[in-house]
């Protein structure tokens, strides 16, 4: 239970900030390109209330939690409604809405990897900062990684789509309807973490340390 305790405290912050702006940055995607359903929702808010599953977000990684002793996580926000026939150039744009949520899951990361240096620069001794800092950075290339999957309903997944011609687009979104029975079957099979999830986190880590590069510089 106190491990439980320490972990949420460390994560609470970072999750709840990846989660509501990777929503808000789909909702915001969908206005600028044509859609106002998700604004009209008020989907595009950064009040994590507006984004949080009770069942998704809160329940499922609780369980999972206990039944694997820690080991595997997963939980999920309530996806922010899109109606892509709305945007002005659906295909198209389908893949800059989708294309949002990660974008600004990598983001934050970059901005948790630059707390980092801050509060050492900083001369911060409360290693419990350090730890949501270090948090934020992990869960969020976890949400980069795991939501770029190519398997619909996952963003990777409507990003192929708007990739692929339109004969094939339309064959490959008919698996929508049994793409979160895929994508759980895979994680489960830690196929998604092994063979996608971990070098694409590494890909991107690399990518942040390189930005970041300069920042190191003031350590030596």
């Amino acid at each position: 239970m106190n491990d439980l305790i320490q972990t949420v405290a460390v994560y609470a912050l970072p999750v709840l900030f990846a989660i509501t702006l990777h929503e808000a940055a789909h909702a915001y995607a969908a206005k600028f390109f044509g859609d106002n359903t998700a604004y009209s929702m008020g989907r595009m808010s950064l009040n994590p209330l507006k984004h949080i599953d009770p069942f998704g977000t809160i329940l499922i990684p609780i369980l999972l939690y206990f039944a694997t002793s820690g080991a595997f996580l997963f939980g999920y926000a309530k996806p922010v409604p899109i109606n892509f026939g709305h945007l002005r150039k659906p295909k198209r744009d389908m893949a800059w809405v989708s294309l949002a949520g990660p974008a600004a899951n990598f983001l934050m990361a970059l901005l948790w990897m630059i707390a980092i240096y801050a509060l050492a620069l900083g001369g911060v001794q409360e290693e419990f900062f350090t730890l949501m800092a270090k948090a934020g950075v992990l869960t969020n290339l976890v949400m980069f990684a795991f939501n770029l999957f190519p398997i619909p309903p996952l963003d990777g997944g409507r990003i192929l789509t708007s990739l692929l011609p339109n004969k094939y687009a339309y064959k490959f979104a008919q698996i929508e309807p049994y793409g979160f029975f895929i994508v759980m079957a895979l994680v489960l099979l830690k196929v998604i973490y092994t063979w996608w999830m971990a070098p694409v986190m590494y890909g991107a880590g690399l990518v942040l340390q390189l930005i970041t590069y300069p920042i190191t510089l003031l350590f030596n």
